[in-house]
Parts: structure tokens; C-alpha cells; sequence
């Protein structure tokens, strides 16, 4: 397969922002009798409002599924021989498409699920460093909105050194996922965003 297939391109950026709109925080809250997370807690349909309202089963299955649908487009881009750019492509399709749903009135949650999908099956090792600081914040901290900025802001520095090729990538997903933030950091500088 062609390196630069633009046909190809076009058809996995699609499907990526397509997969991206589908908010699985929606239906799983829906087959486990849970109330629709838009409408509970911080509002946001993402693994940590689910785990506020349903606990700990359906916040990792909504966090599983919202990781596949960023990890299996990119893993079709790689397999299919395309650059490590398209690649990073079809990823940031898969994040907007979370963000801006096409589904759900382009109404959608914060992408930080998405991104480590996309992550991983783009640059493993950056996203593992990048999950294992997650970790370590939240555990410190016990704030996810403070915990995901951290890591998704430490992202282009670390590919810089572990995969220097998916440094363009991380750049953006800092920028869009720290946009997507912006209430929280406003709630976390007046000591008003909500903890575990």
C-alpha cells in the first residue's frame, strides 16, 4: 500500500471521526439502568462522570470502548502501510470526532479516553509515560481534570524524546484536549473542581 494514499486518507479520517462520535458513556449508562451522564455531575459523558454516577464497572467499560474507537483507526492506518502523518491524522479525526460528535448535536465530552486509544496504537511507549503520570497525579491529587491536563500538556515533551515522529500529534492533542479543559482549570484555580 502507498505511503500517501489519498483516497484511503480520506476514507480512515472519515470513518475515525465517525467512531469518535459514537459516545459510549450513552449506551452503557443506558444498558445498566444508569442516568444519562450528560444530565449528572460535571455533565461531561466520559469514564470519570460515569464512575460518579454508576461506579467503578461501567466508568471502564465507557473508558475500554471510547479507547478502542481511537485505537482501531489508527491501527488500520498503520497496517494498511500508511505514514506515521496520516496516522496522526486519522488520530486527531478520532478525538474530534469525540469532542464534536456528529451524533449528539456535536455536543461532546473531553477526548482524554480517545487520545490514549490513539496513543497507543500510534506511539506506545509516549502514552504509557503519559498514562503512568495520569496515574500518579490522580493518585496524588485525586482531581481527573488536573490529572489529564498534566499528562496531555507532558505529551509533546516526552515524544520528543521516546518517539520524536509523533511529536506533531501530541502537540495538537495538548491543544484541543486543553481547550476542552478550560472550565475545569477555572474551577481548579477558584478550588471549585470536583474530586474523587
Amino acid at each position: 500500500m502507498a505511503l500517501s494514499d489519498p483516497v484511503l486518507t480520506v476514507l480512515l479520517c472519515m470513518a475515525a471521526y465517525l467512531a469518535g462520535s459514537v459516545l459510549f458513556a450513552l449506551p452503557v449508562c443506558r444498558l445498566m439502568g444508569l442516568p444519562d451522564p450528560r444530565a449528572q455531575g460535571s455533565g461531561n459523558p466520559g469514564a470519570t462522570n460515569v464512575y460518579r454516577t454508576g461506579g467503578w464497572l461501567p466508568a471502564v467499560l465507557t473508558l475500554a470502548l471510547d479507547a478502542a474507537k481511537g485505537w482501531l483507526p489508527v491501527w488500520l492506518a498503520h497496517h494498511a502501510g500508511l505514514s506515521a502523518l496520516v496516522q496522526a491524522m486519522v488520530a486527531l479525526c478520532a478525538v474530534t470526532g469525540h469532542m464534536i460528535p456528529a451524533f449528539y448535536r456535536f455536543k461532546g465530552g473531553k477526548g482524554v479516553a480517545t487520545a490514549l486509544g490513539a496513543g497507543l496504537a500510534l506511539a506506545p511507549a509516549t502514552t504509557a509515560a503519559m498514562a503512568a503520570l495520569w496515574l500518579l497525579v490522580l493518585w496524588r491529587w485525586r482531581v481527573s481534570a488536573l490529572a489529564s491536563v498534566i499528562a496531555i500538556v507532558s505529551g509533546p515533551l516526552i515524544s520528543a524524546f521516546l518517539e520524536p515522529e509523533s511529536l506533531p500529534m501530541f502537540g495538537l492533542l495538548a491543544i484541543l484536549i486543553v481547550v476542552r479543559h478550560r472550565n475545569n482549570l477555572i474551577r481548579l484555580a477558584q478550588g471549585r473542581e470536583t474530586g474523587f
